[in-house]
């Protein structure tokens, strides 16, 4: 029992309860802590050997090579594959994703079994990761050859950092177009207020006009020729912002950022979701499609089931989808 509760979690506090709550279901005497405490260490143990082998026996000598090539230095002689392929981002920008996105190609370049990762429980291959990512490639060289290979499979199989890059990118570019659309409209107040007093006027000669039966036209021109009116009209449409006064819109701006990497991006993501994401991951397999047959019109038939509410009017306009803010939408969705 206690090394199939083992092979989710080392934890050694939650073993030792397992136990504890076994033997009492069972009505048998507790024995000393200590007893508990080796009798946890040994399940973890005997678990630990499960995990190595179950990553490393599928291994062909290929893949063993290629594994144990990670930990030699690069052609440049400054650092070891590993310590290369393990660097994380400095910025969330479009040229350290392109630097990143070509760590994740190495990774997979190695080619390892299909499906090596779901072979363990996630929680000890994570634990694994978060170990070997914290060794040096000398010590994790020192380890016998099972937890090694074990070790960096479990690193190679971790490729979760480049989502959380994506994600800060589009953190960075929503705040950035948040405090834009916020600085646009204090740097417009003088203009909107001049805007509001002068329709307030314009509205109380058409109040008195209604009341005295004078002529609305007259009564406007009393207050500013037509012409000058027609403009102020043009002017007050340019300082408008949208109904819900959302922000959204101004995401397109930063279009150009994101397409110097999705195509790249999309291209070595590996995706798996539940069915509720499904339309999702359609949306981004006609984007990838379409990177690679450079086409520039989405389909008629593109998948818009993930699109929420407040991406609607922005997506689904007049003319059609617009592929911009699809894509910005499906993108963004990658994080949900």
């Amino acid at each position: 029992m206690l090394t199939e509760l083992a092979m989710q979690t080392d934890k050694g506090i939650v073993l030792a309860s397992a136990l504890i709550g076994h033997l009492r279901r069972q009505s048998v005497i507790l024995p000393a802590l200590n007893a508990v405490e080796r009798a946890s260490a040994e399940a973890i143990t005997r678990a630990n050997r499960r995990i190595y082998d179950a990553l490393a026996e599928p291994l062909a000598d290929a893949h063993r090579r290629r594994l144990d090539d990670l930990l030699k230095r690069r052609d440049n002689g400054k650092t070891t594959w590993l310590a290369w392929l393990r660097q994380s981002p400095a910025k969330p920008n479009s040229r350290h994703m392109l630097e990143h996105i070509e760590r994740l190609k190495a990774w997979q370049a190695l080619d390892l079994p299909t499906g090596i990762e779901r072979l363990v429980h996630q929680n000890r291959l994570l634990k694994i990761a978060r170990e070997g990512g914290q060794m040096t490639p000398a010590d994790l060289a020192k380890f016998e050859p099972q937890r090694r290979y074990a070790t960096l499979v479990a690193l190679a199989t971790v490729t979760d950092e480049i989502i959380d890059l994506h994600d800060r990118i589009l953190g960075k570019l929503f705040n950035a177009a948040k405090n834009k659309h916020q600085q646009q409209f204090q740097a417009s107040g003088k203009a909107i207020n001049a805007k509001v007093r002068l329709y307030g006027r314009i509205g109380q000669a058409l109040i008195d006009a209604k009341q005295s039966g004078r002529d609305a036209f007259a009564a406007i021109e009393a207050v500013m020729s037509w012409d000058s009116f027609a403009e102020s009209v043009t002017e007050a449409q340019k300082l408008a912002q949208p109904d819900d006064f959302d922000f959204l819109h101004r995401i397109g701006e930063s279009y150009a950022t994101l397409r110097r990497y999705a195509p790249e991006f999309l291209a070595v993501l590996k995706l798996r979701a539940a069915p509720a994401a499904k339309n999702v991951l359609d949306a981004i397999e006609v984007l990838r499609g379409m990177n690679t047959d450079n086409a520039r019109k989405l389909p008629a038939d593109a998948p818009t089931g993930f699109i929420k509410p407040r991406w609607q009017k922005l997506v689904m306009t007049d003319a059609g989808i617009d592929r911009r803010y699809y894509e910005l939408c499906a993108l963004s969705e990658l994080k949900n």
